[in-house]
Parts: structure tokens; sequence; C-alpha cells
């Protein structure tokens, strides 16, 4: 099994956009990296996608490899292929992580999220995101506390593990 993605950081973003990869996420790009080798800058995928997402979705070249070969197989002509494909291919940088484990992000790119001084980094197994904090804290988080509120006392969110296999 692929090394996956965990924990969350907040990382400085300097006026030119450079932002350091948290090092144990840089372990994780190398390994997914099939043409990686030590000395050589490791590549990954930041997907931007359209209009609608406010934060930056990243994969290794093995997990995007992963998520092409099953837009692949979706019905060609469809509508949902061609937004697959639009929001994953076309919207879409490879990158690579230079030598001092920072990347840079383009203005574009930063202007999309809102991404000022700091960057959030949140881990999602097989890719991690980029978030400006503060959207990040207004949407997401407060979303998940809000489901969890709902949920009886004592909930434990590894039921959610047992339902999927059911099905």
């Amino acid at each position: 099994m692929a090394r996956r993605f965990r924990g969350e950081y907040t990382q400085k973003v300097d006026g030119k956009g450079r932002v350091s990869i948290p090092s144990r996420y840089r372990r994780v790009i190398e390994s997914g990296d099939p043409d990686w080798v030590d000395g050589k800058a490791p590549e990954f995928i930041i997907v931007y996608g359209d209009e609608t997402r406010n934060y930056l979705e990243c994969y290794t070249v093995t997990a995007m490899d992963e998520l092409e070969e099953q837009i692949e197989d979706m019905d060609l002509g469809t509508d949902e292929r061609d937004v697959m494909e639009t929001i994953y291919s076309g919207h879409s940088l490879e990158t690579t992580v230079d030598e001092t484990g920072r990347i840079v992000l383009p203005k574009k790119l930063r202007d999309k999220i809102g991404l000022d001084d700091e960057a959030y980094f949140i881990a999602k197994g097989n890719n991690f995101q980029i978030w400006k904090p503060q959207t990040y804290e207004e949407t997401k988080k407060s979303r998940t506390e809000a489901w969890l509120k709902d949920q009886p006392e004592n909930f434990d969110p590894r039921v959610l593990l047992s339902r999927n296999r059911s099905e």
C-alpha cells in the first residue's frame, strides 16, 4: 500500500508565492513519484478545479494516474466524464518540490483561493488540500463540527467504515 498523507499544518507564503510543503507530505510525494530518485525534484499535481472550488487539491503522480484511469473507465461522450476530465486534467498543474522543500504557487492559484501570507494544509489520505486558513475555518471545519454535533452521544465515526463495507 502506498504511503498516505496525514496531519494538518499552517505554512507561511512569501510575496512570490513560495510555500514549504510539510516534510511528512514531501516523503509521500517522493514515494508517489515513480520517476523520483534521491537528488531529483519530486513531482506532484495540483488540481485547482472550477470556479466553485475554494481550495487546491494535491495528488501524487501515482494517485493522479489512478484517478485518471477511473475517469477513462467512464462512458465516452457523457457530461459526467467531460466534467471530470476538465476538473482533473484541464484545471490542474504539474509542479515540483524544490531542493528546499518549497513550491511556487502561481498568482492565478493564490488569487483563486484568496491566499495571502499563510496556507493551511489538510491531509485527505491519498491527497491533501491547500486552503486559505480563514476559509477552511468558516466552511469545512464548521460543517464537519456541525455534522458531528448532529450524531448521537458517544458516536464513533468508525461505524461509517463498516457501513461502507456492507454495501
